[in-house]
Formats: C-alpha cells, sequence, structure tokens
C-alpha cells in the first residue's frame, strides 16, 4: 500500500500556518461513571462533512457488576456510527438487529424514516467487568434518502482495509484513503479513518475530500510547528494537503466527507433537514408510535422537559 507524499508546511508561510481551520476543545460530561467528550456540534462548528455529531466515550473502568445501559430511545433521518478502541457494547434495535460490537468493528445504523435502539453492557461482561472507550457519531442523510428504510449493518475489524508500513498504521472505516477503500456502503460522500503514527513519523492527509478534520486520540502530533494534544479536534482548511507528525506516539482520527446540500436541523436524538420532520418524530414517539426492541421493551426515555425549537446545524454557521 502507498501514498502519494506531500512537503511539509513551512514555517512562517501563512498558507501553512494556517492549515488549521479550527480548534475545538470537547466539552466533558460525566454520565455517572463515564465521561462522555463533545466534540461536535460546538458554537465553532456543526458539521463537517456529513458529520453533525461526534462523541468520545470514556475511557471507563466497570467494576463487576457496572456497566452502560442506554435505554431505547428513537431517531430518524440520520445514521449513527459507532467504533470502539477497548471493550463492547450489546446493540439492539427495533429491527430485531442484537449484535455486540467489538474493538476495531464498526456498526451503521441508518435510522431512515425511524428506528429505535438500546445499547448497554452484556452480562457476561458486567460479571467480569471491563474497560470501555470508543466514538459515536452521527451522519446526516442526504435529502433523498432520510425517509427510506432503516437498516442495520455490522462489519468486524477483518473486514475493514489497513494499512501498515514502517510505523504508520491506518483502518479505513468509511470512504477511501490511502489506497484502500472501506466495505462499509454510506449514504453520501464519507471519510473516517483510525490511525496511529509511532513517534517520529509524519504522514500526508491531502485534500481529496472537501471537508476534514482530525480528533486526537492520545499522544501528541504536530502539523505546520504547532503541537495537538489528545483530545481535541482539529477542523482542517479546504483545498489544502498537509502533514501530520507524530512527537510522541499518537492515535487520531480523520474524518470529513462532502457537506450536505442544504441546513440540518437538531434536536434530542433527531436531525431532519426539515424543522417540522422533527416536530411529527416529537409527538410520534410521545404517542408510542414507534417500533419497540425486541427483549428490551421494559425500558423508556420520555421526550425530555424543555420547550427548545430544532436548531439548524450547517456547515460553518454557528447555531441560530
Amino acid at each position: 500500500m502507498s501514498w502519494t507524499p506531500c512537503p511539509d508546511p513551512v514555517l512562517g508561510d501563512a498558507e501553512s500556518v494556517n492549515a488549521v481551520e479550527t480548534l475545538i476543545v470537547p466539552r466533558a460530561v460525566d454520565l455517572g461513571g463515564m465521561e462522555v467528550r463533545r466534540a461536535l456540534p460546538s458554537l465553532k462548528r456543526q458539521m463537517v462533512g456529513p458529520f453533525i455529531f461526534f462523541d468520545q466515550m470514556g475511557p471507563a473502568e466497570f467494576l463487576t457488576n457496572e456497566g452502560i445501559d442506554v435505554r431505547p430511545h428513537p431517531h430518524i433521518n440520520l445514521a449513527t456510527l459507532t467504533y470502539l478502541f477497548e471493550g463492547e457494547i450489546q446493540h439492539r434495535d427495533s429491527l430485531g438487529t442484537n449484535q455486540t460490537i467489538r474493538p476495531g468493528a464498526v456498526n451503521w445504523m441508518k435510522a431512515g424514516t425511524g428506528i429505535v435502539h438500546s445499547e448497554r453492557t452484556s452480562e457476561d461482561k458486567r460479571q467480569n467487568g471491563q474497560r470501555l472507550f470508543g466514538l459515536q457519531t452521527w451522519v446526516a442523510l442526504p435529502e433523498a434518502q432520510e425517509e427510506t428504510a432503516p437498516a442495520f449493518i455490522h462489519h468486524g475489524a477483518e473486514d475493514l482495509p489497513e494499512l501498515d508500513a514502517e510505523g504508520i498504521t491506518a483502518r479505513i472505516i468509511a470512504g477511501s484513503a490511502f489506497g484502500e477503500t472501506s466495505a462499509l456502503q454510506t449514504a453520501s460522500e464519507t471519510l473516517y479513518a483510525d490511525v496511529t503514527l509511532q513517534a517520529g513519523r509524519q504522514m500526508p492527509i491531502d485534500a481529496a475530500y472537501e471537508e476534514r478534520a482530525l480528533y486526537t486520540i492520545s499522544g501528541e502530533i504536530e502539523i505546520a510547528g504547532d503541537c495537538f494534544e489528545q483530545g481535541q479536534l482539529l477542523i482542517l482548511r479546504p483545498g489544502d494537503a498537509i502533514t501530520v507528525k507524530a512527537r510522541a506516539t499518537a492515535r487520531f482520527m480523520v474524518f470529513g466527507g462532502a457537506p450536505m446540500g442544504g441546513p440540518r436541523y437538531i434536536w434530542w436524538n433527531f436531525v431532519s433537514s426539515r424543522p417540522e420532520r422533527i416536530e411529527i418524530a416529537k409527538e410520534e414517539w410521545a404517542k408510542g408510535r414507534f417500533d419497540t426492541v425486541p427483549g428490551d421493551e421494559a425500558d423508556f426515555i420520555p421526550l425530555p422537559e424543555t420547550k427548545g425549537k430544532p436548531r439548524r446545524a450547517t456547515g460553518r454557521d454557528t447555531y441560530r
């Protein structure tokens, strides 16, 4: 496997120094035993390509009889993409899916007209405890696919192509990068890759995708002479090929793709190009019109107690 190298940015050159358009430090929330860091949406940037939501889960240590219990909840007009570094999660949904996701695998759940799912720690893992660390992202669907039938796709780690060359490893989760293409079929042009660089190694991130970002998982990277530590979201300037260098062994996600053709609105777990569609979904959930999750019907999450309306999220605007 190979890629086309590009020259390092030159210090003092404005074109190079501004390679990182926006820096976002995610806000952290303690969800009772597990910290979640939300990078998107933020006031600085709401979307990168089709990605409208980007959460880091953990790392968290669960002891015996502990785990996560994300009760059944609904989604419309989006797709969720779950990817783990450590631990495992049991996914169930209203299609009848019962799938355990483990590190390096990918769960892609297209909500379409509407889907309900839960995410829990299995009984086996509760008995033995586990570390849990991963990412969950939401991807907006093109308008023409927002109201298609819901679907669920799982690809194991062995199904996703990898680059492994002299201190550089990369797993291609979605889209094409570094000469490889993922088996995951997304709804629009999407890039998502898990990259690890050994200390002192560097690699180019080309400009093939219109919108791109890096999210630092661990270690320390350098771009155009600037240093970035773990837990930071870097929005890259469109059109620029850049080089990322690892000062210390570093792991980061590269993601993005083509921007959506119009604005998206977000409220609770609902995303749509039409705010009126979200209002319909709210009523349907409140009146019990969504399908239930087989084997997980007992729990129910009510609508949040808020009078807020769906807020517009676009590629470059702040919330209205």
